[in-house]
């Protein structure tokens, strides 16, 4: 029987495990990458680890998400990622110089390697057929420091890809037909690998679109064969001699198959909000927009705006509707200045902004009350945006900006017609990216080796042992599809304390209960309960560790979202699954008692948990975990087992060589 990428990757970087369905195994890291938003504990955790220097081929710090740098924390955070990076033999992008996938994409992705990164998107390479995987901070920390990088292993499901994409259809469009039949759970423990003649007529822009907003799936990553494509895009780069032809067998076998016949599509939209809440743009035609927006790691290329400049060319936008271009790198924007473009789009109305997450996640260009955005993005969901009532749509740069001209929702084949001389614009690459590298410092330049920490960069917090007994009340009880944004949001106003964990701890659920934070500290002790899919969206393992801080000692759920959950282990919180029944009948307030001698049933590898909840009903709760993460649920988390294992002589990321 025949490979398929995904295993002829995994078989190449195995260190522990066979590549079963659902076993766990060990992978060894070529390339790891962090941002701003998460970068910080990760080098702290690094720094915790007693390691001197970087361990795998390649790491990367970016700075992205807080690069208007709002208040000196954000400004003393970008200055200690910069020691950090120095001190520890990382690359260091500068406040600017781009969202970490696209300048990653630009200047390290490499067909055939194994990536972790703490950001949720991080599978973006995978349209160069890299393995990128998104992982919590702690996870990163370890795997920089040597250490093998565990995960359960994934389904492989065969995205086939037939015809060719016609006029005005894009990639983006791709991905959005398949959230609109899979929901934002449908790929939840599976890779999603692209194949069939379909593939040749993507460029890898294209595929690195889709891969990256594969994520909003649930799936652990999404990658594509190499080709003429993928070389002819490095190439281009200017890494050429990185180019490695690698695909599956002929008769690899797939656990499912998803067919798409591209010649079919048409433009999508997803409709607040939800990424999977997508219908054709045609049936929402007429909606006024306030505001449309052009960027993102998902569709922030120079491929992704220039479209929307050959639209714009000698053509102004709505006087009711905002536009701004905010590039996935710095690299984007040079590029398109030195053609003219930039001036062109300021012409039209245009604002254009610098090369950040921001909006993405609440930071600048936060909509008007009652108003309606489109948006280029990969989430619309509640409240992300920066404004707790929102309404954010997610489209192509051809369908924003066509809402631009309009004013209101338009399907800009209609718009075509109307205007009669709007064609559609396609996607073009450049001759040679040759941006500079100025903002980008290699570890030979670092001017730093030495840590630099403000006073709003604290320790690590660390849990004691799991205890034999777990009581408390249920703190909050929790619909399905919590996000990370839900437990810990992300606008410039928390975000700022993400060194500063019993700070940022005051936030915790606050969009979901804003007396969350007081009322589980006064109990010192108790449960989350929450629907499926808890803890979907962003890797960042705040979401974990704040409810650890703030003595929360397990979540109840009906289901977990992949990164979340591996976070609940890593920071020494007790998962565990309950049905639907449980769900319903448990109450906010009820007193919940884990019968078992928890830390003993744990480590003995016990599946099934009795939970009493008010000394009067009972319920089956199910732990699934393996060997492995039991060991670090019952240690505390995953700093405190490493640590352990360190101090004993055990499996540990290995201190450099003097």
């Amino acid at each position: 029987m025949g490979q398929t990428l995904t295993e002829k990757i995994l078989e190449d970087h195995l260190v522990e495990g066979e590549l079963e369905t659902g076993e766990e195994i060990g992978i060894e890291i070529d390339q790891v990458l962090t941002q701003d938003t998460t970068g910080t504990l990760v080098w702290l955790q690094f720094e915790a680890l007693d390691l001197d220097d970087v361990q795998t081929e390649l790491a990367a710090q970016y700075c992205d998400h807080q690069t208007y740098q709002f208040d000196f924390k954000n400004t003393d955070d970008h200055r200690f990622l910069r020691s950090a990076a120095g001190t520890f033999g990382a690359h260091f992008s500068r406040p600017g110089n781009g969202i970490c996938h696209n300048v990653h994409k630009e200047n390290f992705a490499a067909p055939g390697k194994t990536m972790l990164g703490s950001d949720s998107h991080t599978p973006t390479p995978g349209g160069l057929g890299e393995l990128a995987i998104g992982s919590g901070g702690l996870d990163v920390a370890v795997a920089m420091g040597g250490g093998p990088y565990y995960i359960e292993m994934p389904e492989v499901v065969n995205v086939r890809l037939e015809g060719e994409l016609p006029d005005w259809a894009t990639a983006k469009d791709v991905i959005l037909e398949l959230l609109r039949r899979l929901s934002v759970k449908g790929g939840v423990g599976k890779v999603l690998e692209y194949t069939g003649p379909g593939v040749e007529t993507l460029t890898v822009p294209e595929r690195t679109t889709i891969t990256n907003m594969g994520t909003e799936l649930g799936a652990t990553t999404s990658i594509f064969p190499t080709d003429e494509e993928t070389e002819d895009y490095l190439s281009r780069l200017g890494r050429e001699d990185e180019y490695v032809e690698i695909g599956p067998d002929e008769d690899a076998e797939y656990a499912d198959e998803i067919v798409v016949d591209l010649s079919d599509l048409e433009p999508l939209i997803a409709q607040p909000s939800m990424p999977d809440n997508v219908v054709p743009v045609s049936e929402v035609a007429g909606t006024e927009v306030d505001q449309c927006i052009i960027g993102s790691c998902t569709n922030g290329a120079y491929e992704d705006i220039l479209p929307a400049a050959k639209m714009l060319e000698g053509r102004e936008i709505n006087k009711t509707t905002d536009l701004i271009v905010a590039p996935g790198s710095k690299q984007a924007s040079e590029l398109l200045a030195r053609e003219g473009w930039v001036a062109e789009m300021m012409a039209a109305g245009v604002n254009f902004s610098e090369a950040t997450c921001g909006a993405c996640i609440g930071i600048g260009h936060v909509p008007a009350s009652d108003s309606v955005s489109l948006r280029t993005f990969n989430r619309n969901f509640e409240g992300r945006s920066g404004i707790e009532d929102d309404s954010v749509y997610l489209c192509s740069p051809e369908v924003a900006t066509a809402a631009a001209l309009k004013g209101e929702i338009v399907d800009p084949r209609d718009l075509a017609d109307e205007l009669g001389d709007l064609e559609a614009p396609g996607l073009e690459m450049p001759e040679k990216y040759d941006g500079s590298k100025a903002d980008l410092i290699s570890p030979d330049e670092a001017p730093d080796d030495g840590l630099i920490k403000g006073p709003n960069i604290g320790d690590v917090p660390l849990k004691d042992e799991l205890d034999s007994h777990l009581a408390g009340p249920t703190l909050l009880k929790m619909e399905d599809n919590i996000t990370t944004d839900h437990i810990i949001p992300a606008t410039q106003d928390i975000l700022m304390y993400r060194s500063n964990i019993p700070k940022l701890s005051e936030f915790t659920l606050s969009r979901v209960d804003d007396e969350f934070a007081q009322r589980a500290l006064d109990a010192d002790g108790g449960f989350l309960v929450a629907g499926e899919n808890y803890g979907q969206g962003s890797s960042r393992e705040h979401a974990a560790l704040c409810p650890m801080y703030l003595g929360v000692e397990g979540v109840l759920a009906q289901s977990f979202a992949r990164i979340h959950k591996a976070n609940l282990f890593n920071f020494g919180l007790i998962p565990l699954e309950i049905d639907e029944e449980t769900y319903e009948k448990i109450d906010e307030g009820d007193d919940v008692e884990i019968v078992d001698d928890v830390a003993e049933a744990v480590r003995s590898g016990q599946e099934e948990f009795t939970v009493r909840v008010n000394d009067d009903w009972e319920a089956t709760a199910h732990l699934d975990a393996s060997a492995r993460e039991r060991e670090i649920l019952a240690d505390g988390g995953k700093l405190s087992h490493t640590k352990k294992q360190a101090e004993s002589g055990g499996d540990s990321p290995a201190p450099a060589d003097d």
